[in-house]
């Protein structure tokens, strides 16, 4: 193994510590910072940033874009609410929220990548999957719609769903401290999960079969059970972040399926940068405090100022944030290399490196 290799395993390495401690930091740190109404933005911020790992992970990583994410944000969302209301524990409920959205995923995804569809098409069923699980849940207005004790509510929604609460005591639920806890934790123990699944084996495969399938085919591997596995895996990351976002607000509406949902994850992506993990977080958390930003106030409309600002990210900023950021540092210490390197004997007879010469 090269030197170059090992220093670059070293330099992920401590980004992944580094990105680990912060985080922790944070999770620690917030409840003694913020008070209530702040923790509850920043337990949005975390929902919506699982929410942008799930599209991160499937577009940038396994190529698969699906424009219809939320519709598996939803199914976790709902998926939750109707358990929890029903068995009143949360404990299995979360575990519900997570399995329900990898289960439509793994069938859904059998059909596409099984019968050969093309990537465009991939993401038009997952639009329109998205679609119609709006539209079925608009239609379920009234007592006669129901899961158990669980009414759906229609386009009303379904309020007061129960939070989550110690695992095995129901009558013992998190405030919105635990909450935050839960959610903060989560968004971490995501993040991790990713990093080593693409560092293994597994994930290798999964980015070779994005850069060239047919090579990948060629050497033995199966395109179609990786897509299908990773498909699964994003859609049971995006149901978590549905039990996040419901256990948020305490209430959930057919709204989460709604197009804007898929159009947010997709620009969030697109504004920290795709292929990366720590981009859709930072693009998620971004984006979601200027919708806050823009919904406090009254001078511009929110959805044309928002909507300029994205334009102008993807116009003049289309790689995302994090990447051009590494771009700039690196290339800041490209510059500064080839003078710290230069002979001393060279720079003492006043002769500019040939790095130099060669920039004029």
């Amino acid at each position: 193994m090269t030197p170059n290799v090992l220093s670059t395993r070293r330099r992920s390495a401590l980004g992944f510590l580094a990105v680990v401690a912060a985080g922790l930091a944070i999770l620690v740190g917030a409840p003694h910072v913020f008070d209530t109404y702040g923790l509850v933005q920043l337990t949005l911020f975390a929902a919506v940033a699982i929410f942008a790992l799930s599209q991160g992970y499937v577009w940038g990583f396994a190529g698969i874009m699906s424009f219809g994410q939320a519709a598996f944000l939803g199914l976790g969302a709902y998926a939750y609410a109707v358990a929890a209301i029903d068995m009143g524990d949360s404990t299995v409920p979360v575990l519900i929220s997570v399995a329900v959205p990898m289960l439509f995923a793994a069938a859904l995804g059998y059909f596409m990548f099984y019968g050969r569809i093309s990537d465009a098409y991939i993401g038009v069923i997952t639009l329109t999957v998205s679609v119609i699980l709006f539209q079925l849940m608009n239609t379920t207005s009234g007592s006669q719609y129901h899961i158990g004790q669980a009414e759906l509510g229609g386009f009303n929604g379904m309020p007061s769903v129960p939070p989550i609460n110690v695992p095995g005591m129901p009558d013992d639920p998190l405030d919105q401290t635990g909450i935050w806890y839960v959610a903060m934790g989560s968004l971490l123990a995501v993040y991790a999960l990713l990093r080593v699944l693409l560092a293994s084996r597994f994930g290798r495969v999964v980015v070779a079969i994005r850069e060239n399938e047919t090579r990948a085919q060629l050497i033995g591997y199966d395109p179609r059970l990786y897509k299908l596995l990773s498909f699964t895996i994003s859609a049971g990351i995006a149901g978590l972040a549905g039990c996040i976002y419901v256990n948020w607000g305490g209430f959930i509406s057919p709204t989460v399926f709604a197009l804007s949902m898929s159009a947010q994850v997709i620009i969030f992506v697109l504004v920290g940068g795709l292929g990366t993990l720590l981009g859709p977080i930072l693009g998620a958390v971004l984006i979601q405090w200027l919708i806050n930003a823009a919904g406090g106030q009254s001078t511009v409309d929110p959805n044309l100022g928002l909507g300029a600002i994205l334009v102008a990210f993807v116009l003049l900023i289309p790689q995302g944030l994090l990447p051009t950021a590494r771009a700039l540092l690196a290339r800041i210490g490209s510059r500064r290399k080839p003078s710290a390197q230069a002979p001393e004997s060279v720079r003492l007879r006043g002769v500019q490196p040939l790095a130099q010469e060669t920039r004029r």
